[in-house]
């Protein structure tokens, strides 16, 4: 024990110094969020838009003022005339335009805002039916309600989104801790020194593999609640769940890094192939955008990538997708088990001295 105890606190100034990998584990998850949240956060949700309304006539229009009103709490202003409210739209002051003239009834938007016109055209679309049967003096035949299935609640892109990167911080920084981490003590010849002294080879890998994930999942929580507290996100967290598989996941991860750190020399080599993995993993396990876009063999491919069950069991444990507890106990054992494989078997082949 004291030999780990040494190991852990040697790993830990190590660690402090680098000023670098302390940022790309401790703070670059949190500036993701940041950067993500205010520029796409509020992407498909229409409660938060503003429509601008200009009616030239009065023929209908108690059954448009009605209609609009019944659309949702999104703020109407009210225009004087067609020009200023194409003006308006050109420059962004308000996000669509409806213009009643007695005949025809327009919609204008900007084209240029690719991902959130959809959400634009359904509420239009949406007021136009409405407006259409209030005219006729008839109501709608059918009423629709939207019904959760399972325990959990409807939730957003954005509440999606924040658990996938937590996983992705887990998974790319237990990728590089080991790769990264033991090249380059072996290429500063610091693993040089410590290999002449009566340590085992999986102690120095347990060591960093202690120090990386404190560090980890302080990062996590910072993350978490950030953005909980600036974006509004609801969450029920089972903490028992978050904290087991932030453990198992990147315990996983840096048994998965120990293979890049055996097959690669240089660290700067490792922590790149550790990038591209992680970043090929990022697009292609749904983070931003639903696995069911895909084509198939890009489906069957996001079934096959770690973070694609990182993600998924990170986004059952704070409470936005469903699973079973048997797959979310299976997922985080495999991590785990991966660890414990990929660790003893391979640590006296990756705590060795660099050779040219």
């Amino acid at each position: 024990m004291s030999a780990l105890k040494s190991l852990l606190l040697a790993e830990l100034r190590i660690l402090m110094r680098d000023r670098m990998a302390l940022f790309l584990t401790l703070l670059f998850p949190l500036v993701f969020i940041l950067v993500f949240g205010f520029l796409m956060g509020d992407i498909g949700d229409v409660s938060r838009s503003t429509m601008g309304v200009f009616i030239s006539t009065d023929l209908d229009r108690e059954e448009l003022e009605a209609a609009v009103a019944a659309a949702g709490t999104m703020e109407i202003v009210p225009f004087g005339s067609l020009a200023e409210i194409k003006e308006a739209v050109a420059a962004r002051e308000i996000d669509f335009g409806l213009v009643w003239d007695g005949k025809q009834l327009d919609v204008f938007y900007d084209a240029a805002r690719v991902q959130e016109n959809f959400a634009f055209q359904q509420v239009a679309t949406g007021i136009t039916t409405d407006f259409n049967l209030r005219r006729q003096g008839v109501e709608a035949a059918l009423s629709v309600d939207v019904i959760d299935i399972g325990a959990t609640s409807s939730a957003n892109w954005f509440s999606l989104v924040l658990p996938g990167i937590l996983a992705f911080s887990v998974l790319s920084a237990g990728l590089s801790a080991i790769s990264g981490h033991v090249t380059a003590m072996k290429e500063r010849k610091i693993l040089d020194r410590l290999i002449v002294t009566p340590m085992r080879p999986v102690l120095l890998l347990v060591a960093v593999a202690g120090v990386r994930l404190g560090i980890v999942f302080v990062s996590t929580l910072i993350t978490l609640f950030v953005g909980i507290l600036l974006f509004g996100l609801r969450y029920e967290i089972s903490w028992l769940r978050y904290t087991v598989f932030i453990v198992c996941g990147t315990a996983g991860a840096m048994g998965l890094g120990t293979t890049i750190a055996l097959l690669v020399r240089r660290p700067s080599s490792a922590s790149n192939i550790a990038h591209a993995l992680s970043m090929l993993m990022l697009f292609l396990a749904g983070i931003y955008f639903p696995v069911e876009f895909m084509p198939g063999f890009l489906r069957a491919l996001s079934v096959a990538m770690p973070l694609t069950h990182m993600a998924n069991a990170l986004r059952y444990a704070v409470g936005v997708v469903e699973m079973s507890e048997a797959e979310f106990w299976a997922i985080s054992a495999s991590f785990l088990g991966i660890a414990l494989v990929l660790f003893p078997v391979l640590a006296r082949y990756v705590i060795r001295p660099l050779r040219h």
